[in-house]
């Protein structure tokens, strides 16, 4: 497998379409004593989405910081993008990984490699968010040492999605 930076020459790389994932629980997030803490809630029954797919576009990546993608054998088979910010992390704020590839170290890389720039950048490190609901993307950042550093449950309030709420993830660059 192969990361490498996404450029004009292979812009179109930023269409990797979203596939299904499961939703199996949820993550309680509560903040005691100045600490966050959490647990997982299963699901009676388990549930397919997929999130509407993107229209990224080089020049707003490029823009804003920039992409990522994963190959094997010259196949796209996962994209990370990520942001500046001004807090002194970057922000990843698109990871997706083809559901034939998942679980196979994908994600791992990606991330590795944008926490190695993002240090070369000066970045403090890295944060994202994941819903609630989706308790893969919160236990594998969990996994990967992010540390949950906020939580929102006003964000999807008087939406569709009223009653899912966002869990912040940071990962620090140790100095």
């Amino acid at each position: 497998m192969q990361i490498r930076k996404i450029t004009k020459s292979n812009d179109l790389d930023l269409k990797l379409p979203n596939e299904p994932f499961e939703i199996k629980g949820k993550i309680i997030v509560t903040r005691v004593q100045e600490k966050w803490q959490y647990r997982f809630q299963e699901n009676k029954e388990t549930y397919w989405i997929s999130f509407p797919d993107e229209d990224y576009q080089m020049e707003d990546i490029d823009a804003k910081g920039f992409a990522l993608g994963a190959y094997n054998n010259g196949e796209l088979i996962g994209l990370a993008i990520f942001q500046n910010n001004w807090n002194r992390f970057l922000y990843l704020s698109d990871l997706k990984v083809k559901k034939d590839f998942r679980r196979k170290g994908v994600s791992k890389a990606l991330i590795n490699k944008g926490f190695e720039i993002a240090c070369q950048e000066k970045y403090k490190g890295l944060y994202t968010i994941a819903q609630d609901n989706n308790i893969v993307a919160c236990q594998f950042y969990l996994k990967q040492g992010f540390a949950i550093g906020g939580f929102n449950n006003r964000d999807y309030q008087y939406t569709q999605q009223e009653g899912k709420a966002d869990v912040y993830f940071y990962l620090d660059k140790l100095d």
